[in-house]
C-alpha cells in the first residue's frame, strides 16, 4: 500500500481507506455476488467462478493484475485500481472468491481486502485457510477458497466467530447471506433481498450438472443465468424501486472463472450474458 501511495502520489491514508472500503461501506450498501466451486467427484478439474456485482461506474476501474514476488507465489487477480487483494488465484493453485455480508459488526482487525491478499500469497490450501480462520477479519464476509488438488471450503468470517462449510458431492455455492446456522448466533445480518433466490438457482444448476469435462465457457453460462429476472445471477440495473427488485444501482461488473487444475484465469468485463449466447 505504501508503494501504491507513492506511485499514485497520494497519501497512504487514502490507499488504506480504499482497502478498508468493505468495512466502511458494507454496513449499509448491498452487494449481490454469486460464487461457486466445482471439484471431484462432480467434475474432473477444480473450478472457482463468480459474478461480482457492484456499482456499474466501477467497471472503468477494473484491472487484471499479475503480481510476481521473489519468495511468494505469482498472483493473478481481478481487482480495482488501488485495492491490493480481491478475487483471483496464484501459481501454487490456490484461488479465492468473495461474497459480501451486510452487517453492522466491526472490530479494528484485518480488513477484508488484506485478508484476500494473504490468501492469494499462500502456497497451499491449508496455509490459505489459516490466514483467515481465527477471527482475524475486521468485518464479516464469505471467502470461497479452493486449490488445485481439489480441496475447497466456504469460510464465513467475522471478528468474533468463523464458520467453515465443506463441499457436498464436489460442489459449494454461496451468495450474500449466512449459510452456517452457528454464525447466526453471533452475527446479525441484513440479507440482500435476492440472495436466497440466486443461491437456489446456482445450487440447482451445479447439482444437476452431469458433464465432468467442463470448459470455462460452460461456467460462464451458469453465471449468465437470468432466472427470476431482475433478481437473477446475471444482474442488470432496473428502474424498479421495489425493495424486492434487483439491487438498486447494482449490476454485474465482472464475471470470473478459474481453472485451478491448469492454472488458468478467464474473465469478462461487464455482464457475461453480453458475450455468452
Amino acid at each position: 500500500m505504501e508503494g501504491l501511495a507513492k506511485g499514485a502520489a497520494v497519501q497512504f491514508e487514502d490507499i488504506l481507506a480504499l482497502n478498508a472500503r468493505s468495512e466502511i461501506a458494507l454496513s449499509t450498501a448491498p452487494d449481490g455476488c454469486t460464487s461457486f466451486a466445482l471439484m471431484k467427484p462432480k467434475t474432473s478439474k477444480t473450478w472457482l467462478a463468480q459474478n461480482w456485482d457492484w456499482k456499474g461506474a466501477q467497471i472503468d476501474s477494473l484491472v487484471h493484475l499479475e503480481i510476481q514476488q521473489d519468495t511468494l507465489p505469482t498472483v493473478q487477480m481481478i481487482t480495482e485500481a488501488g485495492i491490493i487483494g480481491k478475487i483471483g488465484c496464484n501459481s501454487s493453485g490456490v484461488g479465492v472468491c468473495l461474497n459480501a455480508l451486510v452487517t453492522n459488526t466491526w472490530q479494528p482487525k484485518v480488513p477484508i481486502h488484506l485478508g484476500l491478499r494473504a490468501i492469494l500469497e499462500s502456497e497451499s490450501f491449508e496455509e490459505a485457510i489459516s490466514k483467515v480462520d481465527r477471527n482475524q477479519m475486521a468485518s464479516p464476509a464469505h471467502f470461497l477458497i479452493a486449490s488445485k488438488p481439489g480441496d475447497a471450503a466456504s469460510l464465513e468470517v467475522s471478528p468474533i466467530h468463523t464458520a467453515r462449510i465443506e463441499a457436498t458431492n464436489g460442489t459449494l455455492v454461496h451468495t450474500n447471506h449466512l449459510c452456517s446456522t452457528e454464525m447466526r448466533d453471533f452475527i446479525r445480518e441484513e440479507v440482500v433481498p435476492n440472495s436466497y433466490s440466486r443461491f437456489d438457482t446456482i445450487r440447482n444448476q451445479v447439482k444437476d450438472l452431469k458433464e465432468k469435462a467442463l470448459e470455462a465457457e460452460d461456467l460462464f453460462h451458469f453465471l449468465s443465468n437470468h432466472d427470476n429476472y431482475p433478481n437473477s445471477i446475471c444482474s442488470h440495473v432496473t428502474n424498479d424501486t421495489d425493495e424486492e427488485s434487483a439491487l438498486t444501482g447494482m449490476e454485474t461488473v465482472f464475471s470470473i472463472v478459474m481453472n485451478l487444475t491448469d492454472n488458468k484465469l478467464s474473465w469478462i468485463k461487464g455482464k457475461p450474458c453480453n458475450r455468452i449466447k
